[in-house]
């Protein structure tokens, strides 16, 4: 029952899309606009920084508040330790999914990164500092979010191995698959030159 609520809760705060609810404010369709994708970058691209930076606000914040929901229910009804976390990551699976997929866009959302972030800050705050160290460090050094990002997700295994175990990190292995299947335009654009720079998005 709890796996469920977990998973249903996360999918549910995940669904809610900043990008959506801008758009719909802006009269844009940030999906199909730009380099379509619905997330916080191109926003930023099409709206500008202010615009970009809501979006990404949203898009974190919903990745805390259902983690810290799920840790209240939880503790709640006595349940800690390692079943506790196992839940987490399984609301945190469900928040990653409802935002690449969400029902109320058809199933066709943005890549997750920014509701990791929320996340992250919502399960430990030693993973968090790690994981959005790493991806401000590979970002800024390489001028491609999509860098960070994939280095984010890289520190996120190693952390989550390292302070929970197995079970866990496997749950972290299929976000980072999704990731990785996500921005593999990004990875071509790379490659042909065509990607864009993290200092051409913040110039409007």
């Amino acid at each position: 029952m709890y796996f469920l609520v977990s998973l249903l809760l996360g999918y549910m705060f995940g669904c809610i899309h900043g990008s959506q609810l801008v758009g719909k404010y802006k009269k844009i369709d940030i999906k199909k606009s730009g380099v379509k994708n619905a997330g916080a970058s191109n926003t930023t691209i099409l709206l500008g920084w202010k615009y970009g930076i809501l979006v990404g606000m949203i898009d974190i914040f919903k990745g805390t508040l259902a983690v810290l929901l799920m840790l209240y229910i939880l503790d709640g009804n006595g349940i800690t330790g390692d079943t506790q976390i196992l839940f987490i990551y399984v609301t945190a699976f469900g928040v990653i999914i409802g935002h690449n997929y969400p029902i109320t866009m058809k199933f066709s959302g943005g890549k997750g990164t920014a509701s990791l972030v929320g996340i992250l800050l919502a399960i430990d705050w030693k993973i968090a500092i790690i994981g959005i160290g790493i991806l401000l460090i590979f970002t800024l050094t390489t001028d491609y979010l999509v860098i960070g990002v994939f280095m984010m997700y890289i520190s996120f295994l190693v952390t989550t191995f390292y302070f929970f175990g197995l079970e866990p990190t496997m749950i972290v292995v299929l976000l980072s698959v999704i990731s990785i299947l996500k921005h593999i335009e990004n990875y071509k654009r790379i490659i042909n030159k065509e990607e864009k720079k993290l200092s051409s998005m913040f110039q409007k």
